[in-house]
């Protein structure tokens, strides 16, 4: 296997393979909000804040992305409303906003909050959803945050599995059945990392 280089920020040349991936993973709950794939990734690429990422690259290739949310912004932190009205119109742009307000999540005082992890299916089994998390933690670490912060939805139980593993721990578990057939998963898991000073 050739050599992975995991960095902090996503390389400009990269965003259009980052929003892809990012809609592979993502999409189907994002479709709820945006139901045309081209226009998903159109937004998505279009509101990506590189700097808000650690990426896995190999050979100039995108293995894997993972988004985070700060006090000062987050990867996806360009869906904004004007940018839902100006790529999708008014009618299905207000209804996006609508169900993003549903995924709206904010950091705490001192807590780096994840925004999305995501490995290309080619590259899954490999470790590297694992390193990225890693490299999250040590960013968090080196930046003076005291805990990291994510949500897994209940059909996702392989990466709660992965987080357990990390160490992190069940905050709480939120359960919205009557929302299942509309948004595709009826509960979230919020666990922490405390991270060592």
């Amino acid at each position: 296997m050739n050599e992975i280089v995991y960095q902090v920020g996503l390389p400009r040349h990269l965003k259009s393979e980052a929003a892809i991936l990012y809609d592979e993973a993502f999409g189907k709950k994002l479709s709820v909000a945006v139901k045309s794939e081209n226009k998903r990734v159109a937004l998505i690429q279009r509101s990506l804040r590189s700097e808000f990422a650690i990426v896995a690259i190999s050979e100039n290739k995108l293995l894997g992305i993972a988004g985070f949310h700060t006090e000062n912004g987050s990867l996806t932190n360009g869906i904004t409303y004007k940018n839902l009205l100006s790529e999708l119109g008014f009618i299905k742009g207000n209804w996006a906003a609508i169900i993003f307000s549903f995924y709206e999540r904010k950091p705490k005082k001192s807590e780096l909050l994840m925004d999305g992890i995501v490995v290309h299916t080619d590259s899954r089994g490999k470790g590297i959803g694992s390193k990225l998390l890693e490299k999250v933690a040590d960013y968090a670490q080196e930046n003076h945050f005291k805990s990291v912060r994510l949500d897994v939805i209940d059909t996702n139980p392989k990466a709660k599995v992965l987080y357990k593993r990390k160490g992190f721990v069940v905050v709480k578990t939120e359960y919205y059945p009557y929302l299942k057939r509309f948004l595709g998963f009826s509960g979230s898991t919020t666990m922490a990392l405390t991270l060592s000073k």
